[in-house]
């Protein structure tokens, strides 16, 4: 059982690093002895779940694909009771992102039932500076994962509204650690606005939840009371994903 956990460790670890480290980046992040990093390493290797690049530092493994798309597909399903909650507290669409990378993908929605309505197609991928999802799920990491994030990807500017440059992005997350929330005013697509929360599994923010509207009808509700309704939601929906003990099986 140590020997499974500390292979998801590096797993972990190396999705948190951008999908690829040295052998001293895991060591220093997992505190694991270089000879079992090694160990460990091999038996990912031949399995797929890792590759070895040719400058010999490890990334994430083609076998991973597989797993990650049955398991999003899965997760998504489990959300879309909640999703339906959060559509019916605010009359506009409802999503459910994740962090891969350095990109946030949307891995599932339930739309308004209003006849102008936003839609954010599920599989999308896009850079998380500019959604509400994204700040929340870059809200959870440390600021010098953020920071090396955005040195990889950059800030593009989507609208004359995106907050672009590492001082701005790094100010725009402390505020949503601060209030709990994320905010889209339009920097991803002008006229939409959105508000998301995190998904806490236990301890880890694993996904974000956001609905998603016209800015006028977005810009009509509480901001307060929405987010801590659907606070409310998404820690629900954290709980159905959280680890769980196996009863039968003794510690």
């Amino acid at each position: 059982m140590q020997s499974v956990g500390r292979a998801l460790d590096l797993l972990e670890s190396l999705a948190e690093l951008g999908g690829e480290a040295g052998i001293s980046e895991l060591a220093a992040r997992t505190t694991l002895p270089y000879g079992t990093i090694h160990r460990l390493l091999r038996t990912l290797l031949a399995r797929g779940y890792v590759r070895q690049e040719s400058d010999r530092r490890y990334a994430l493994g083609g076998a991973l694909v597989r797993l990650g798309g049955v398991a999003q597909g899965m997760v998504g399903e489990w959300a879309q009771p909640y999703l339906t909650r959060l559509v019916e507290l605010s009359g506009e669409t409802a999503n459910l992102a994740v962090l891969e990378g350095d990109f946030i993908v949307y891995v599932a929605q339930v739309p308004s039932p209003r006849r102008l309505r936003m839609f954010a197609e599920v599989g999308r991928r896009v850079l998380p500076h500019s959604t509400a999802v994204g700040k929340v799920l870059l809200a959870a990491r440390p600021d010098e994962e953020v920071v090396a994030l955005i040195d990889r990807t950059g800030t593009p500017r989507r609208t004359t509204n995106t907050i672009t440059g590492r001082a701005a992005m790094l100010a725009a997350l402390d505020r949503v650690r601060t209030e709990g929330y994320a905010l889209d005013l339009g920097e991803e697509e002008l006229g939409v606005h959105c508000l998301a929360v995190p998904v806490h599994d236990g301890d880890r923010v694993v996904a974000a939840m956001s609905v998603s509207g016209p800015a006028d009808r977005i810009d009509a509700l509480d901001r307060a009371e929405l987010a801590g309704g659907m606070r409310k939601i998404a820690d629900e929906f954290g709980t159905e994903l959280a680890p769980r003990a196996n009863p039968d099986r003794s510690p």
